[in-house]
């Protein structure tokens, strides 16, 4: 591969990098997740925190994958990693859904006006259902 080619890729590579990250902080910014997540977990004091930590998250976790590193950790430290990792996303997604609005829309094209709360334990189930099956059985 000559000098041109791999400048080319180099360039490819970051323009692709760098539009996923402008479009991931926009998606995060615009519809103020982090303000509206520190709301829902009583921790207003600590939204430097929380964004920080998504900021080094997504940082570490590029490079973890960007250098191919991998860890051999016991599974009791890879057990507490993956509930942390589990807690983190479904906050996020909650405070997603809370931004969106997601439940109540889809609760009324579902004809479930009535039914929010069964609306919601089903999804809440499902997700654990589904977790603990591709983490137990390896699905």
């Amino acid at each position: 591969m000559s000098v041109w080619e791999c400048g080319l890729l180099v360039l490819i590579g970051l323009g692709g990098g760098l539009a996923v990250g402008s479009g991931l902080v926009a998606f995060i910014a615009v519809l103020d997740i982090i303000p509206r997540l520190t709301q829902l977990t009583n921790a207003h004091r600590h939204i430097r925190a929380f964004e920080w930590a998504l900021v080094m998250g997504a940082l570490f976790f590029t490079l973890i994958d960007f250098f191919h590193l991998g860890a051999h950790w016991p599974n009791v430290v890879t057990a507490v990693y993956g509930l942390f990792a589990g807690i983190f996303v479904g906050t996020l997604a909650a405070g997603l859904t809370e931004v969106l609005n997601v439940f109540p829309i889809l609760a009324k094209r579902l004809s479930m006006d009535g039914s929010l709360l069964f609306l919601l334990m089903a999804v809440v189930f499902g997700k654990v259902t589904g977790s603990l099956l591709q983490w137990l059985l390896h699905l």
